[in-house]
Formats: C-alpha cells, sequence, structure tokens
C-alpha cells in the first residue's frame, strides 16, 4: 500500500511537468526538421532541449519502476509506457491525461465515457498525425525516388494514412519511412476503431432510452 500511494503521489507531482516537457521535446523536434540551421547555436539547443526532455522520461520510468516493486514484471506489464520511452515523439499524447486531469481537480463534470473517448480519438489522431508527419519527412526528405518532397506532402500522407484511406499517390521509400507508416496504419484503424465502436454504443444506448421512454401503446 505505502508503494502505491508513494507511486500515486510522484505521478500525481510528474503529470505537469511531463506534459510540457514532451511539448517542448515535439516543439524541438519540429524545429529541428522544419528549419533547421546546420553548425548554428539554434540546433544545438533544440538537440539540448530534445536530451533533456528525453532525460526527464528516463527518470520518471525508472522511478515508476522502483516504486512499482514489481522488478522485471513492470517491463512487460507497463508495455506502452516502455514503447513510449523508446519513441518519445509519442510523448505529447500526455496532454489528454492531463485534460482529465485537470477537469477533475477543478470539480467540472466530467463527459460521458462515448464523448470522452470520440473527443479523447481525436485528440490522439491530431497529435499523431503531426508528429508522424514529423517522423516520415525527416526520413524521405533527402531519399532518392522519394515522393515525399514538402512537409505539406507529408501531412498530405500522414491524413490519408491514419484515415485508412491510402490513396497511394504519396507514398514512403526508406525503411525508417515505411516503418513509421506501418505504425501510424495501426494506430489508424485503433483510433478509427475506438470512435466508431463508441458512436454506435451511444446510439444504441439513446435508442434503448427513447424506447424504454415511450408510453405502453392501447391494444
Amino acid at each position: 500500500m505505502d508503494h502505491d500511494r508513494t507511486k500515486t503521489r510522484w505521478e500525481h507531482r510528474a503529470e505537469m511537468p511531463l506534459t510540457v516537457a514532451s511539448l517542448t521535446f515535439l516543439g524541438s523536434y519540429a524545429a529541428l526538421v522544419l528549419a533547421p540551421r546546420p553548425d548554428t547555436t539554434w540546433d544545438d539547443v533544440w538537440l539540448v532541449l530534445l536530451l533533456a526532455c528525453w532525460a526527464l522520461f528516463v527518470v520518471d520510468y525508472a522511478v515508476r519502476w522502483r516504486l512499482s516493486g514489481q522488478g522485471t514484471t513492470f517491463v512487460r506489464t507497463h508495455w506502452l509506457d516502455t514503447l513510449v520511452l523508446l519513441l518519445p515523439l509519442l510523448r505529447p499524447l500526455r496532454i489528454v491525461r492531463i485534460y482529465e486531469a485537470m477537469k477533475h481537480r477543478r470539480g467540472m463534470p466530467r463527459l460521458p465515457l462515448y464523448a470522452r473517448v470520440i473527443a479523447y480519438s481525436g485528440i490522439s489522431t491530431l497529435l499523431m498525425g503531426f508528429t508522424g508527419a514529423l517522423a516520415v519527412y525527416q526520413q524521405e526528405k533527402g531519399a532518392p525516388a522519394s515522393r515525399i518532397r514538402t512537409f505539406g506532402d507529408a501531412v498530405w500522407w500522414a491524413c490519408s494514412t491514419l484515415s485508412t484511406v491510402g490513396y497511394g499517390d504519396v507514398v514512403p521509400v526508406t525503411t525508417g519511412g515505411r516503418v513509421i507508416a506501418a505504425a501510424m496504419m495501426a494506430a489508424g484503424l485503433a483510433l478509427l476503431g475506438a470512435v466508431t465502436g463508441s458512436f454506435s454504443s451511444w446510439l444504441l444506448q439513446v435508442f434503448s432510452r427513447e424506447e424504454d421512454d415511450e408510453p405502453p401503446r392501447r391494444r
């Protein structure tokens, strides 16, 4: 129980700093990809910020691992946290958690479950689309025979990939770009399934409530 309380207290205190670090990481990475200035102080600043934020993520992971008391089992049971540690570009998705925590802390009425799933899936899609476009643009912009020459091309590719449309007019040709594409296709299917499933469940709940509220018909 002491471990659980200490772990909860740590997560509560670290939530806001880690969220700021996540957005700082994304901003620094975007600056390096979209506005590179080789051999300048600015690129050094963005790189230092990236490494500093990543160091915070490592410290948070190590502390939660230590406080969990699970040993190596923590890595398996918290595989998503491990994945995010290895792929820090996914860290900005923490903004979804901080939004929920702030609403709960202020005593505001929480949205119904279905509405929250749809809203958070939308936010996650936007963040994932932006980070995916950045990552694939970095991989593809200098590759021979690549069709992703501008960040606009990368954004268009990310939109068609996450929506599972996949026009095929712009596709990655590098190994790194294709790995990113595979991850985004899987994420797109998961997010689309969450939204459509929640919306369908909400409709069924509404129709069921309306039927229950209907007065009995006379025979």
